[in-house]
């Protein structure tokens, strides 16, 4: 199995995690406030994430050294490594706490259809913004783009889309999130992935911490009562889906993980169909299937030129 199949496989394996955590957001949401959510969710994620991390860096190490021509990293090496790693999961978790606090926000004031296609509006953004990175984005990405995004507007938007307060806040969160998928296409070839992960979830709890604070009045009552969509969120979701993101984006060009990860969209119409039994129309099933070709075209192989 190449590198290239592994990381789109773990992508499309977060995007169903992600599809399936949506109603665990909005459950959560019945019963504290945003920020709160957010916050334990994401400090849940990183210390699932430690003992994690150390397996798998220890991993690194040995299998590092024991290839040939290895030679023991330097004082100096081994500070920059450190770096990197802090560097990354302090910009990580500032792009995951602003992104996951603004749909959240946003849930509270708008549908979930909308909120799903809004937020995956990154692809579309991602491939923007990497012009101005000056990342080189294929025709054929382009064309899969709007197909991608002609497919999420059948699946999602029921009706005429007017835009309301919560649509505001969640097509922020797209563009942070677009950041997000950048920032990870940056740091995730150097770091190890898992740590990296665990990182960003440490920062993004401490981020919400202020807010929580000044704007919100977490009661330990409802906090329980929340205790399996905040579980949920925090280990499968959060330290689940979000690692498995950083570990697939290491060798996958950032508008194909964009069109890989916008799939949530669907897996999530599929987890209601299994869990609460809802059916699909056939407008829906045309937006899957647009959704499914855009992906599989994503994957067709740049012609050489001769």
């Amino acid at each position: 199995m190449s590198d290239k199949f592994r990381g789109n496989l773990l992508l499309l394996l977060t995007a169903a995690i992600w599809g399936s955590a949506f109603v665990a957001q909005s459950v959560g949401m019945d019963y504290i406030e945003p920020f709160t959510f957010n916050g334990i969710r994401q400090i849940i994620a990183a210390v699932v994430l430690v003992p994690v991390a150390y397996i798998f860096v220890n991993r690194d190490r040995r299998i590092a050294q024991s290839g040939e021509g290895y030679t023991e990293p330097t004082e100096e090496e081994k500070k920059q490594s450190v770096r990197t790693h802090a560097v990354g999961g302090f910009w990580c978790g500032v792009c995951l706490f602003v992104a996951s606090s603004l749909q959240q926000i946003g849930i509270q004031y708008t549908t979930a259809g909308k909120a799903g296609f809004v937020t995956a509006l990154y692809i579309l953004i991602v491939p923007i913004l990497g012009i101005f990175l000056k990342k080189r984005v294929r025709p054929i990405l382009w064309f899969c783009v709007i197909i991608a995004a002609v497919g999420l507007y059948l699946l999602c938007m029921q009706g005429g889309f007017g835009l309301e307060k919560g649509d505001f806040y969640v097509f922020l969160c797209a563009i942070v999130f677009s950041l997000h998928i950048l920032v990870i296409d940056h740091y995730s070839p150097k770091t190890n992935g898992v740590a990296l992960s665990c990182i960003q979830f440490a920062f993004a709890g401490l981020f919400a911490i202020p807010p929580i604070l000044l704007f919100e009045n977490p009661e330990m009552t409802y906090i329980i009562m929340a205790w399996k969509p905040i579980l949920y969120a925090g280990i499968l979701s959060g330290a689940g889906g979000y690692t498995l993101q950083i570990l697939g984006q290491k060798n996958t060009d950032p508008t194909v993980a964009s069109l890989l990860l916008s799939l949530e969209s669907v897996f999530a119409v599929i987890s209601g169909m299994i869990i609460l039994n809802e059916m699909m129309s056939g407008r829906e099933l045309l937006g899957c299937a647009l959704m499914f070709a855009a992906i599989i075209l994503a994957q067709l192989p740049e012609r050489k030129k001769l």
